[in-house]
């Protein structure tokens, strides 16, 4: 019933001129291969875009699968503080009515004051996979939004295949469209479901449609886009709507979704605020999009890409020697934008093409402020181009790197000293291989010899190596080893080949990466290992004396 309607603070979402931002990474961004969401999940999801400004979050179907059931009685329970939740379903099926039809009967129990709902705009899906007639289609869609519509819903229309139902039968797909909205809609969203649509179609579409629509209809109906990235070009086409005057854009956080991927939210929020000119979050919030990005790639459990346009780790990483000198000088030589606008930073590369301008702007970041005159920033880069010609690879290990500059300042000491370790594999009658590390360690001049076990060398090694050291620092009880990735630097030596290892860790709020290379896979492992719990505790507190193991 329309009193079992959510409550919002805006009023009512007013159509103004400002360009609204769709969010449907719990539903259509759920369906990428690999991205798999609990009911806990998706709430955390969800307040993350609320804090984000996200003006509309779609939370799912309810009653296609209980987990989305409960996710809007919960959000029922502690609602959102500033976000329209909207439940999302399709049109009644072919046969029936959208009174009698159960599956909408659990949208009402949602509970939301707005529905999406979708309906087929390509002949083809109507006769092929709905089996049914045109004409029924069209019944289809004018009964569920009226039906919705009397139950006080606000209705958006998402026109599913619609650029290739327009290809294939402009009138139709058109009167499906003019159909939703003598029926309610307010919505009418574009959809290129197959994403094979390309930015001079979609202007070209969506002209035609506000001709088409534009006779006789009342100034409150809005288009919206809905873009897929099979074609690569899903940004693209959802800022050509938005040039065409489109003023709803759906998409997903980091580009989620079924095949290829949605249009991204996280390149389309700073392309349209701070290219455009399109008002769609605060300038405040904006500052949080990487923050945003880089936690819910957190929640979903899958590896943020550092390359990801505005929010990836490398999206203002500076490498070359000559560009390093001239972004120190004035960053727009390098750079479209400040990165500070949407709460990312910029990072200065360290490797084997890095300058002195490198290895000075680097130390900065680290709060080291060092004088190009100073002989050690000459040890540094020639100690660098070494290290890297031997394999290693500073550019993805910066705490190594900093563990480096340190030891050649003079800031790193001695705080234990590794004496030796093994590590024996024993494969059971199971078919199970056990892991047993052994280390000895020297704190403070006392010999500690320690043993641990774990579900592979490395595992046994990071347990022996905290297990020793815990009582000396307990803060390394919260340091985890997130990933661990092995790359062979001469793979035509075969088994001899040398082994370049990189590590990462996190302490819930950071992540650092450092390195190890050896012929031996578990030398290479080892001196990774060591160091990041090292750099953990630098990290934790940087005035303090910090532990050092020679590893190179």
């Amino acid at each position: 019933m329309v009193s079992d309607i959510l409550p919002i603070s805006r009023s009512q979402f007013p159509m103004t001129n400002r360009l609204w931002i769709y969010d449907t990474t719990l539903r259509d961004g759920a369906q990428c291969e690999g991205l798999s969401l609990s009911l806990e999940d998706k709430l955390r999801i969800a307040r993350q875009l609320d804090s984000l400004g996200i003006p509309f979050i779609e939370g799912g179907w309810p009653g296609a699968n209980p987990k989305d059931v409960q996710f809007f009685w919960r959000l029922k329970e502690q609602p959102l503080t500033q976000a329209e939740v909207v439940a999302f379903c399709s049109t009644r099926r072919p046969g029936t009515t959208a009174a009698n039809d159960e599956m909408l009967q659990a949208i009402l129990s949602a509970g939301t004051r707005w529905v999406t709902l979708f309906g087929k705009s390509w002949d083809l899906h109507v006769i092929e996979s709905l089996k049914t007639s045109l004409e029924e289609n069209l019944a289809m869609i004018r009964d569920t939004i009226e039906y919705l519509r009397s139950q006080g819903r606000r209705v958006i229309y998402d026109a599913e295949h619609w650029f290739d139902g327009y290809k294939h039968n402009r009138d139709y797909a058109i009167k499906t469209l003019e159909v939703a909205a003598d029926a309610g809609a307010e919505w009418l969203v574009l959809c290129d479901t197959n994403g094979g649509t390309l930015p001079h179609e979609v202007s070209q579409v969506v002209r035609d449609v506000l001709e088409a629509l534009g006779t006789n209809r009342e100034k409150s109906l809005q288009l919206g886009i809905h873009t897929h990235n099979d074609s690569g070009v899903a940004v693209a086409n959802a800022l050509a709507a938005v040039r065409e005057g489109v003023r709803m854009v759906q998409g997903t956080i980091n580009g989620y979704g079924e095949r290829c991927g949605n249009a991204d939210l996280c390149s389309l929020i700073p392309n349209f605020q701070l290219k455009l000119g399109q008002n769609c979050i605060e300038d405040e919030q904006l500052v949080r999009l990487t923050q945003v990005s880089r936690s819910i790639s957190e929640i979903v459990n899958l590896a943020p890409d550092d390359r990801a346009p505005f929010v990836g780790l490398s999206a203002f990483a500076h490498k070359g020697g000559i560009h390093v000198s001239a972004v120190e000088k004035n960053p727009l030589t390098y750079e479209h934008l400040e990165p500070e606008k949407i709460g990312n930073r910029r990072r200065i590369v360290i490797s084997d093409q890095a300058g002195l301008s490198n290895v000075l702007a680097k130390a900065r970041t680290f709060g080291m402020d060092l004088d190009r005159k100073n002989p050690a920033c000459r040890q540094i880069l020639e100690k660098l181009k070494d290290l890297e010609s031997q394999g290693y690879q500073f550019e993805g290990a910066e705490a190594s790197f900093e563990l480096l500059m340190r030891e050649a300042l003079g800031k790193r000491k001695r705080l234990f000293e590794i004496k030796g370790f093994q590590v024996h594999c024993d494969k059971g009658k199971e078919e199970t291989v056990n892991s047993l590390a052994t280390v000895k360690v020297t704190v403070n001049g006392q010999d500690i010899l320690e043993c641990a076990e774990g579900n592979g060398p490395v595992s046994a090694l990071d347990a022996a190596l905290r297990k020793a050291l815990r009582n000396f620092y307990p803060a390394i009880t919260d340091f985890n080893l997130t990933d661990y990735k092995v790359r062979i630097l001469d793979s035509g030596a075969g088994t001899s080949a040398k082994t370049r290892v990189l590590v990462e860790f996190s302490n819930g709020q950071d992540r650092w990466t450092t390195v190890g290379v050896s012929g031996n896979i578990l030398d290479a492992s080892y001196q990774a290992v060591v160091e990041g719990l090292e750099y953990g505790l630098v990290l934790g507190d940087r005035e303090a004396i910090v532990l050092t193991v020679s590893s190179y």
